[in-house]
């Protein structure tokens, strides 16, 4: 796993251990403010526990966080506030959430035009990071491949003209050490 990778799979889980915990919070702050904190029985322990499963242990709110990074662009960047990962996150709580996989499939041409975006842009490590999320929700789409071989030879292009810029310095640290001796 690269490292990249590893620290956004890192992120995705810290951001939906930080929600789940929020919706338990709030939830035990509309039970003191409705009055029914006292033991907690009865009401008090339903209407916590409803509030609690109306957000199903946090998609609710990662859907909502997903459609306004819809809203605004926010596809597949910046990371950790973008669509794609936030519907990743409600896949991981939920597997089987139809509407996170459905708006996944929607935006993957979008998505991909993103990445496709960054790497015409130059933007090789950010291109390299909205790849594998796109990955991370189709591995076999040959949309993907071609990105990726457009990014591997992108890359190689940008290392050509590093090894080219650093040979014409060295060239010229050459030409001006050999100018200055008698």
């Amino acid at each position: 796993m690269s490292r990249s990778a590893f620290f956004a799979s890192r992120q995705r889980v810290i951001v939906a251990v930080s929600l789940i915990a929020l919706v338990v919070i709030g939830a035990g702050i509309y039970a003191w403010s409705t009055g029914s904190v006292p033991g907690m029985t009865g009401s008090g322990l339903a209407s916590a526990s409803s509030t609690a499963g109306k957000d199903d242990n946090g998609v609710g709110i990662l859907l909502d966080l997903a459609k306004t990074a819809e809203a605004e662009k926010r596809l597949v960047a910046p990371a950790g506030s973008n669509a794609y990962e936030f519907y990743l996150s409600v896949l991981q709580l939920d597997p089987q959430n139809q509407l996170a996989q459905a708006q996944l499939h929607d935006s993957f041409e979008s998505a991909s035009a993103d990445v496709e975006r960054a790497i015409n842009d130059n933007e090789l490590d950010e291109a390299q990071r909205e790849l594998s999320l796109l990955r991370e929700f189709d591995k076999t789409n040959y949309i993907l491949s071609l990105l990726g071989g457009k990014l591997d030879a992108q890359r190689q292009i940008q290392t050509r003209q590093d090894e080219a810029r650093a040979a014409a310095m060295q060239a010229q640290q050459q030409s001006a050490g050999s100018g200055s001796m008698p």
